[in-house]
């Protein structure tokens, strides 16, 4: 009877042990890097009532009749699972999201932990705030950092350009003068008639018909005979009497009546007079509209030839310019016709003469006299012609005023600096400007303030682009800039790759090319740091810079499971543990460390709580066993 008591008790013991392990598990469901525990069962050897026997040729086998003899606590082991991870913002509270462990020295002992409230002392080394222990690096190692040094500065090597320079021409442009019409070569209308007279009529009656010249009024044209007769002369003499109109005999008695316009706006039309007085049908000259023609004028091309031109020019005759040059100077000047020329060419060259910064020329493509000032940007060009006074010949000039077409203008410009950095580490401003040239290609200028420096050589020319806008050339250079107190330094430019749009292009829209980037760096301090996941910790300078100044190590086991607890949750090594070995985060066995964030307790509560109520219901059967043992032990001693 003795077996169920002590087996009871056993049983009391080993729930008492299980209900100790859930009690600990929920005392330290709130503690950073806890990892749970759990209670493993094993029943204790048991007592052989009756051993197997084999099966014989009579009767079968039996099985072996055992009591057992109750249960021993067999095993505590620990939940190694992931815990949630809780963010801090604090840049040194780190976390691992897989397996390891921060390691932890204080004279010759290391102890593990998944708990990384760390800080720098004052000697710069990575502690932990709980213990004060040193914190081991990824080579096994206290990690000590320097924050107080200076990161060095880095003299500017090489600057990289990108944005747009326009496509749309706007600049260099030159000043250009152009005449308000084409030049013309015209023939004027010519109505011929013979008349064969003399017509007898009456003596006193005026014999008339009109003449319409270059779709003008109509003019009168009217015959008195004083004689009886009316003769071809005596027409000649009516019509020479009209404006606008020439009419000349010819032999045999044929009239020429020329209209003094030329081209396509001369014209000719004769209306008959009253009947019975109608001196174009005396005559027979006719009454259908006659109009006169005209072609593209060369340099070749008589001035007289002119559609302009209305009375001929003779040797002596004069054409008056007047005008000022490009800088502005007042010019005057006569061509004389004859004496200078006859043609249009003849004019454009006596013209050209007259200007010593600008051109003259006539354009056989356009017909049009051009007048172009011989370098881009404003210019004052001017040029006006006007017949002489008192001589033969004339032209209307208002058809071929000069007029400006082509408003000078200086280059296209895009201008932008950027900071660069001396060997000392000393910002200086850099200008660089780009400037088109007439042939569309681009220069660039770079320069700096006097009192910084010079640049020794600072011009890049030829900049062209494809005409997708790419670039085509150069795709780089290099300036040499000589800082004040410095040695000679030489500046690489980069502008992207030929054929490329990673640099600088050509597009249309506006101008936005700058310096996007540079290597150059002046001194920095300290200002921040953070921890990467692999450990590494990074400083981030106040000039831009940032360098790794240290690894936070992640210590691995063969059997994590085998390390023994230390107390204020560290852990140690034991011989089923494994050697340790230490390493950079998320590398191989080791998880990724997370900085700024804590791993809280894997302990599932709800779990517990139903483990706490499996222990206790266990503890009371194994109690109530005792109960019911002891009433049969006394109901035994009642019966002596």
């Amino acid at each position: 009877m003795t077996r169920a008591f002590i087996s009871a008790l056993g049983g009391m013991h080993a729930n008492q042990d299980w209900m100790d392990v859930i009690g600990n598990n929920l005392a330290n469901s709130n503690t950073l890097g806890y990892k749970s525990a759990r209670a493993l069962f094993s029943d204790q050897l048991s007592a052989t009532l009756k051993p197997a026997t084999a099966p014989g040729s009579v009767s079968g086998g039996t099985n072996p009749q055992q009591i057992g003899m109750g249960v021993v606590l067999s095993s505590v082991d620990r939940n190694l699972s992931q815990g949630a991870l809780s963010v801090t913002g604090r840049p040194f509270d780190l976390a691992l999201a897989g397996e390891g462990f921060f390691g932890l020295q204080v004279g010759s002992n290391t102890f593990y932990t998944r708990v990384g409230t760390f800080a720098l002392d004052s000697n710069y080394d990575m502690t932990d705030l709980r213990s004060g222990y040193k914190v081991l690096g990824a080579d096994g190692q206290p990690i000590n950092i320097k924050v107080d040094n200076v990161f060095p500065p880095k003299a500017t090597s090489s600057l990289d350009f990108k944005g747009n320079l326009p496509s749309e021409i706007t600049g260099p442009l030159s000043e250009e003068l152009t005449s308000s019409a084409p030049f013309k070569s015209g023939v004027a209308a010519t109505l011929a008639t013979t008349v064969v007279g003399p017509f007898g009529v009456p003596v006193g009656e005026a014999y008339t018909f009109d003449l319409t010249m270059n779709d003008g009024s109509a003019q009168e044209v009217a015959v008195t005979s004083t004689t009886g007769t009316i003769s071809a002369q005596d027409v000649v003499d009516a019509i020479n009497g009209l404006d606008h109109v020439t009419a000349a005999l010819g032999a045999g008695g044929m009239i020429d009546v020329t209209s003094e316009v030329k081209g396509e706006k001369s014209s000719i039309k004769v209306t008959p007079g009253q009947a019975g007085k109608d001196l174009a049908a005396l005559i027979g000259i006719g009454t259908s509209l006659v109009t006169g023609s005209e072609t593209p004028a060369g340099v070749g091309t008589d001035l007289n030839a002119l559609t302009a031109n209305t009375t001929p020019y003779v040797p002596g005759d004069t054409i008056e310019f007047s005008g000022s040059d490009a800088d502005g100077a007042p010019l005057a000047a006569s061509f004389v016709y004859g004496a200078d020329g006859t043609t249009v060419g003849d004019l454009a060259t006596f013209l050209d003469n007259q200007f010593a910064g600008a051109t003259v020329a006539f354009n056989p493509t356009s017909q049009q006299m051009e007048l172009t000032a011989d370098k881009t940007g404003e210019a004052t060009l001017s040029l006006v012609l006007l017949d002489g006074v008192n001589q033969t010949g004339g032209s209307d000039w208002t058809d071929h005023v000069m007029s400006l077409t082509t408003n000078g203008q200086g280059p296209d410009t895009s201008s932008t600096s950027v900071e660069v950095y001396d060997a000392s580490g000393t910002a200086h401003q850099l200008s660089f400007d780009y400037e088109r040239q007439e042939d569309g290609s681009w220069n660039l200028d770079v320069s700096i303030p006097a009192s910084e420096g010079t640049v020794s050589s600072g011009s890049i020319t030829g900049i062209v682009f494809n005409a997708d806008g790419s670039i085509l050339s150069p795709a780089a250079g290099s300036v040499t800039v000589q800082f004040t107190g410095q040695g000679s330094q030489s500046v690489s430019l980069d502008f992207g790759q030929p054929g490329g749009f990673g640099g600088v292009t050509q597009f249309g829209g506006d101008a936005s090319v700058l310096a996007s980037g540079q290597d150059g760096y002046g001194a920095g301090e300290l200002a921040t740091m953070d921890v990467q996941k692999d450990g590494t910790i990074q400083g981030f300078y106040s000039n831009g810079q940032v360098a790794s100044l240290g690894s936070f190590g992640v210590a691995t086991f063969a059997n994590q499971g085998g390390l023994q607890e230390a107390g204020d949750s560290m852990w140690e090594e034991t011989a089923n543990s494994g050697q340790v070995t230490f390493g950079a985060g998320f590398t191989g066995a080791a998880g990724e460390v997370v900085g700024g964030a804590l791993e809280e307790s894997n302990v599932d509560t709800a779990e517990e709580f139903v483990r706490l109520i499996q222990a206790q219901r266990g503890f009371q059967s194994n109690a109530r066993v005792i109960s019911v043992q002891d009433e049969m032990m006394s109901e035994a001693n009642n019966m002596l």
